[in-house]
């Protein structure tokens, strides 16, 4: 059975921008308010990517937001993206996340600072730059594993 294409299965693609606004907010608050008191908004954060990662992006609540709350305000986006590299970012996003939870659980503040700043900065490059850092590495895995693959089916 063939798959959609990611052109007829596609996303609008400023709702994955919208949804890192969104957390760009909420982890800048959790580093704002430090490792015990911005925990519960890390942990809103951390659901937040796990329900992308593991169910997909419409599933997402930033993204359940634009979809069917802010996109019927907007004109049909010029393109549709391909779901899968956003959500890759979102398994990206989480990873940081549970390390910035971990950090707080075990007050490592250290460790919490820099997950949830690596995080923040992802998030920041997509909003204000439309530039998804999660995406482009989704990319480049996907390259390097195709060239391993066609390099070892011509190799013997």
């Amino acid at each position: 059975m063939m798959s959609e294409s990611p052109s007829r299965a596609g996303i609008d693609p400023r709702g994955p921008r919208f949804g890192a606004g969104l957390t760009a907010i909420l982890l800048a608050a959790a580093l704002v308010l430090g490792p015990s008191s911005g925990m519960p908004v890390l942990i809103v954060q951390t659901l937040a990517f796990a329900a992308g990662a593991m169910l997909g992006l419409k599933y997402q609540p930033w993204g359940w937001f634009y979809q069917t709350i802010l996109r019927r305000f907007l004109a049909a986006p010029d393109e549709l993206e391909d779901p899968r590299p956003p959500r890759f970012a979102q398994v990206i996003g989480l990873v940081f996340a549970i390390i910035g939870l971990i950090g707080s659980v075990t007050a490592a503040a250290p460790i919490f600072y820099v997950a949830v700043g690596f995080a923040l900065v992802a998030a920041l490059l997509n909003a204000l730059f439309d530039f998804c850092l999660g995406c482009e590495i989704y990319v480049l895995l996907n390259r390097v594993a195709s060239k391993q693959t066609f390099t070892r089916r011509w190799t013997v």
